[in-house]
């Protein structure tokens, strides 16, 4: 039970980390080429990211404490939802901002999106590969 708890904090604060540097990362870009247009995607991105983390850290605690021959169904509905959600506040952001600007939202979204899946893909494997 508590590896359970600790790799789950790992996951979390693991995520927190790239999460920052990311964010780090497209204040710099504002900073450098004068692009003032990233930061509310940038804002939008982290909390996607975070909120995300978190509700798959717990989750994942869960169904590893509780049931973990679950666990493959998990990573599937995971992979799922992931998209649904991001493919979700995409489209909110189309009907909200319109489509002027919803190429620069989702250059720095998928950024975001596509590390932290990469992050979530390496981290869960290794996480299976030591049980």
């Amino acid at each position: 039970m508590t590896d359970i708890n600790k790799t789950c904090m790992s996951y979390l604060r693991q995520q927190l980390y790239i999460a920052v540097a990311l964010f780090l990362v497209c204040l710099m870009v504002m900073q450098v080429w004068y692009l003032d247009s990233i930061l509310v995607p940038a804002v939008v991105s982290v909390a996607f990211t975070l909120v995300l983390a978190i509700a798959i850290g717990l989750v994942w605690r869960r169904v590893a404490t509780g049931s973990p021959e679950s666990l493959p169904t998990f990573f599937t509905a995971v992979s799922g939802f992931r998209l649904l959600l991001a493919l979700a506040v995409m489209f909110v952001w189309y009907l909200v901002y319109g489509r002027g600007a919803t190429l620069v939202f989702f250059l720095v979204f998928m950024a975001f999106y596509i590390v932290s899946l990469a992050h979530h893909s390496i981290f869960f494997a290794r996480v299976s590969n030591r049980s």
